[in-house]
């Protein structure tokens, strides 16, 4: 059968590429559904999964552990196959805080979360492509193993347009509001629809175009879609299949039904508590109860409506909920990422959502079927899946055990060798630390230094700065943005050391690092696991002359093992170079550029808002400027980037105001 996918790219599987390709293809084609691609840091895995994907010919899930690599793959993906519908599907929260109860204190604590649009009309997109297309690609989160409403009821309530058809405005009007559209004459905003005589613009959740609907009498003319910019139509469509601006909407029937199962448990559980003496309790969940179902029976939506999805979805105490992999139609071939880590991360959802959720049942916040609202666990998501593909450049016993097929990829189509490891002594390790920077910096190179704890990376970097070394330090304190502009400046040559702790792993791309120091590598734990330490031996790998120390007194287990693969793998690599007449060439990567940042009041100068001149400018067209960027930013997923401009904005605002 003819493959629905095409890769677009002027790069062709090179070194071991070809074989790890025909390698897993023949694994799936043989029926193998456990396949395992160790690929060096800097191999192109995400080359070798397209063409996978493409030759293969089915619907794929791409699974990351964290939004910033799941953002690059798409970027990456997108690139590859501009034709077919490459999606993105991560948690659309910037901020969330989970609903949770305290009994120590007494402290309740409300659900509270800030949602990103723009990831939510992504989501939204990704939906929307598996209901109507088979060449889908989903690059995803674990928020994919977090319940959504049913597939079957979303399906139902798809509104079908088309020139031709007889249907009363206002019975469309209607329709739009039962699948959470809001009337909005004003704005035209994603999830909105407005209404100008004989026409209705209606502006998709989950795109950013919108569709102009002519109407002569009780019958639809014609359909177009247009910019809800430029006010730009394209042709007349033949059909359009209008998809709910929620995941959680069902048809109003099945809302009036579920109220009933609802009330009946509702009931049963004040019954339980009033027999136990916990009268608080009885009225706390009566009072909260209560109210949701008001707001379910007067406007079909509820804040926390997902606490009752088993009883709008008719399912079966501890019954799999519904989920993003229900979507799929047909058979999916599902890539999990960084396996080591992804995995892991997988099988913790559902344990820790469970003992959330139990404490507030015990205490009257939720009744018990909240429970049913939850991630999958483990079992549940491998039984949803088909074959999968396990992407890892240290995969674990697991993959290992489980795969009926090992395919290894091992050269880097730069030619370049995984970095020779060097242990030293750690008597006077700072000491020789300090020289080697020195000697790197010289080269015109930079440092990545490991620490295990926040305090160490702290002290390390206030002493190495006294001593005239240019140098920070990164850890989970410091947010997301800060992160970003302090990895941007080392790129650049602001400062020539970064130190950290487990932050220098996986996904950090750095070329510009030559030398990668491991402080107190003898210390046996996770962060000096074999694993982690050849994640962060990785971070040199993109460098002709990278390499490693490992600070120790003893070589340990995991130390022994790091250094013996690497080994095996730097004697493969050369002889391939050797074979081909291949010389190591450095990976180089353009710099983004600066952006302006108000921090404590002080303004970084940048390329985007600032004249050198410092002349005067217009707020207002510079306000209208910056936000046009912001909304390019974030169809370009450069979150970080979109965010930074959101925040100037703000800031532009209130000097208007002052």
């Amino acid at each position: 059968m003819k493959s629905d996918f095409h890769i677009e790219s002027r790069y062709r599987p090179t070194g071991d590429q070809p074989s790890a390709i025909k390698g897993i293809i023949n694994g799936l084609e043989r029926g193998c559904d456990r396949l395992t691609l160790e690929g060096v840091t800097g191999s192109g895995k995400t080359f070798t999964m397209a063409n996978v994907i493409e030759s293969w010919g089915k619907p794929t899930l791409i699974l990351s552990h964290n939004k910033t690599l799941a953002a690059q793959l798409f970027a990456e993906l997108k690139n590859f196959f501009p034709e077919n519908a490459v999606e993105y599907f991560v948690s659309y929260y910037d901020y969330y805080q989970p609903e949770a109860y305290i009994p120590q204190t007494d402290t309740y604590i409300e659900k509270d979360s800030s949602i990103n649009e723009e990831i939510e009309r992504y989501r939204l997109s990704a939906t929307n492509s598996l209901l109507g297309r088979r060449d889908v690609i989903i690059v995803a989160s674990v928020s994919c193993i977090y319940g959504l409403g049913s597939p079957d009821d979303y399906r139902e309530m798809l509104v079908d347009i088309s020139p031709g058809m007889e249907i009363d405005r206002d019975m469309l009007l209607a329709k739009l509001v039962d699948i959470q559209y809001m009337r909005n004459d004003y704005e035209s905003l994603p999830g909105n629809f407005r209404v100008r005589g004989d026409t209705v613009d209606i502006f998709p959740s989950y795109d950013k175009n919108g569709y102009r609907v002519s109407f002569f009498g009780d019958e639809i003319e014609d359909v177009k879609r247009f910019d809800p910019i430029s006010g730009k139509t394209g042709p007349p469509l033949l059909r359009v299949i209008i998809s709910p601006a929620k995941h959680f909407v069902m048809p109003r029937e099945k809302v009036e039904a579920a109220l009933g199962g609802i009330s009946e448990e509702l009931d049963q559980r004040i019954a339980e508590f009033e027999q136990a003496g916990k009268l608080v309790e009885a009225q706390r969940i009566r009072q909260r109860t209560e109210f949701d179902m008001e707001m379910m029976r007067e406007l079909g939506y509820c804040n926390g409506i997902e606490n009752y999805s088993r009883h709008l979805s008719r399912r079966a105490p501890g019954e799999t909920p519904a989920c993003l992999l229900d979507y799929f139609s047909t058979e999916f071939l599902t890539i999990i990422d960084e396996s080591h880590a992804t995995l892991p991360q997988l099988r913790a959802m559902y344990n820790g959502d469970q003992a959330r959720k139990g404490t507030l049942i015990e205490h009257g916040f939720r009744l018990p079927s909240a429970r049913d609202n939850r991630p999958l666990n483990f079992d549940e998501f491998m039984k949803k899946t088909g074959p999968i593909v396990f992407a890892s450049a240290t995969p674990s016993v697991y993959e290992r055990d489980v795969s009926n097929i090992m395919a290894q990829q091992l050269i880097r189509p730069t030619g370049l060798l995984d970095p020779p490891v060097e242990v030293r002594p750690l008597e006077n390790q700072i000491d020789d630390l300090m020289e080697q920077i020195k000697r790197t910096v010289e080269e015109g190179n930079r440092v990545l230094v490991t620490t295990l704890t926040k305090r160490a990376s702290e002290d390390l970097t206030t002493y190495l700065k006294e001593t005239g070394v240019k140098v920070e330090y990164l850890h989970s304190d410091i947010d997301a943005l800060e992160r970003v502009d302090i990895l941007g400046r080392l790129r650049k040559g602001e400062f020539d050391c970064l130190i950290g702790i487990n932050l220098l792993r996986e996904g950090l791309d750095l070329p510009e690092v030559s030398l990668v120091a491991v402080l107190d590598a003898d210390k046996e734990g996770f962060l000096r696991s074999a694993t982690a330490l050849m994640q962060t031996a990785g971070r040199a790998a993109r460098h002709e002359n990278g390499r490693v120390i490992l600070y120790a007194d003893r070589v340990t287990a995991a130390m022994q093992n790091m250094i013996d693969i690497t080994s095996i793998r730097r004697e493969r690599q050369k002889l391939y170079n050797t074979k081909h007449g291949i010389t190591p060439t450095g990976i180089k990567r353009d710099l983004n550029e600066s952006l302006t940042v108000y921090r404590e009041g002080k303004r970084i100068e940048s390329s985007m808002v600032a004249a050198e001149s410092e002349e005067e400018y217009d707020v207002c067209q510079t306000i209208g400027e910056m936000q046009r960027e912001m909304l390019n930013a974030a169809d370009a997923l450069e979150f970080e980037r979109a965010a930074v401009l959101r925040d100037e904005i703000k800031e532009l605002k209130k000097m208007m105001c002052v």
